[in-house]
């Protein structure tokens, strides 16, 4: 199935999960980082059981701290 992911179309096995993508796309800090699927933000306790459809998009973000 396609999906997008951080705006680049993709092809990825059906009902793929999104801890299964964090492994596939070997996401650098994978638990540091937040997901938002279609601009809703999924929690990290849900990767395993939060399944993708056709079309998604999906952005991986990391927040930063600093300042002064």
């Amino acid at each position: 199935m396609k999906i997008t992911v951080s705006g680049e179309s993709t092809t990825v096995k059906d009902g793929i999960s999104v801890a299964e993508l964090i492994k596939e796309k070997d996401v650098e800090n994978p638990q540091y980082v937040t997901v938002t699927v279609n601009d809703d933000f999924i929690e990290s306790g849900s990767f395993e059981d939060t399944t993708l459809s056709e079309g998604d998009q999906v952005e991986f973000l990391y927040f930063m701290g600093g300042g002064c």
